[in-house]
This record gives structure tokens, C-alpha cells and sequence, in this order.
């Protein structure tokens, strides 16, 4: 998946979807121990949500295919003397790491993608999540109204791509709160809780 010029260059300013905090649904899910040690934030952009974590403890890569944005994502992690890699990398192909973690963050990753590369995106995350590890997903929902911004996704969606046969257990995609500069409110969005099985019986 080679990065849309849109991205890089929306990062020469402030793009409306980096707030300048950490998503609060990822917040509260390390607040409640969910989150495993060794994290991989994909499409981690300029950082909030590795920072969050490695400040808490973690293990934390941050992957993005933008350049501009893995630029700013090391100079915060400087200025706040935080351990956390940030590289730039294809999203779609993270067996290329070289690397296992336990748990994976998506904010905003998974409703940027096409039909075919959502089946792209499946076993690339197939190939660094290790078995029992969880793969959060925080994206869009079909209850925020259309209009601007990214595709928005039915429960569907995730139940069809994330199943038993493929290696997966969805277990549980609840109601949220994207943090956005839209206002306030933000937009409506699920989270999606999604453990890895393991390669018995996957597709």
C-alpha cells in the first residue's frame, strides 16, 4: 500500500484528525488493564495514542506511512523523554517487521481502507499479532451521518473480515466516541475488541 500523497501533505498542517490528545476510548481501555505489554499502534500518525501508552509502561511501535508524520511523532517522543519506535511502513505489510506484539491499536486505520485491502489488512495484522493477543479497532460507524470525512462501517463489516475461520473472535464492537476537531461531540464510532486464535483453521 503505497501512502496517498493526501496524507503526507495534510501533515504539513494539522489534519482534522490529529486532536492532539490520545483517542479517549484507548485511554480507558489501558486504564482497565486491557491493553498487553507490547503494542503496535498502526497508522499511528503523529503519535498521541503510542505516547499515551509508552508514558504507561508500554512496548509501544508506531507505524504510519507518511513521513511527515512519523517526523513529528519522534520530535514529541524527544521532547517528552519517551522510549517508543516510530517508522515509516506499509500498513499492509507488517510481517516485513520482524516482530510479534500482544496487542495492536487502529485509530482510523481500518475505515481508510478498500474492500481489497481490508482482506490485505486482515493478514498482514494476522502476521504480528500473536495468538491471545487483541486487536482494538476504533473507526467511524454507519450512525455518524454522511458527509465529509472517511467511509463509515456497518458491524457487518468487522464480523465478516475478523472470523473463526480466518483466526479470529470478535468479542464484542460497542458504541463510542471518536475524539475529533469537529467539535465537542466528536463523530460517532465503534470500538471493535478482536482476539487473534491462533493459524489452526485459518483461511
Amino acid at each position: 500500500m503505497a501512502i496517498e500523497p493526501f496524507f503526507n501533505e495534510a501533515y504539513k498542517g494539522v489534519p482534522p484528525w490529529d486532536v492532539g490528545h490520545p483517542q479517549s476510548a484507548f485511554r480507558r481501555l489501558d486504564e482497565q488493564g486491557a491493553i498487553g505489554r507490547r503494542v503496535l499502534d498502526a497508522g499511528c500518525g503523529t503519535g498521541e495514542n503510542a505516547l499515551l501508552l509508552a508514558a504507561r509502561g508500554h512496548q509501544v511501535t508506531g507505524i504510519d506511512g507518511a513521513p511527515l508524520a512519523i517526523r513529528k511523532a519522534k520530535r514529541k517522543a524527544r521532547a517528552r523523554s519517551l522510549s517508543a519506535a516510530f517508522v515509516v511502513h506499509d500498513a499492509l505489510d507488517l510481517g516485513s517487521l520482524g516482530a510479534s506484539f500482544d496487542s495492536v491499536v487502529d485509530s482510523g486505520l481500518f475505515h481508510t481502507f478498500s474492500d481489497d485491502e481490508r482482506l490485505k489488512w486482515e493478514r498482514s495484522l494476522a502476521a504480528v499479532l500473536r495468538p491471545g493477543g487483541t486487536y482494538y479497532l476504533l473507526c467511524f460507524s454507519e450512525h455518524e451521518p454522511p458527509g465529509q470525512g472517511p467511509r463509515r462501517i456497518r458491524r457487518e463489516e468487522v464480523t465478516r473480515l475478523f472470523t473463526r475461520e480466518r483466526g479470529w473472535r470478535v468479542v464484542s464492537i460497542s458504541d463510542t466516541r471518536f475524539d475529533s476537531r469537529r467539535g465537542p461531540a466528536g463523530a460517532r464510532a465503534y470500538l471493535a475488541v478482536i482476539e487473534r486464535l491462533g493459524e489452526v483453521g485459518a483461511a
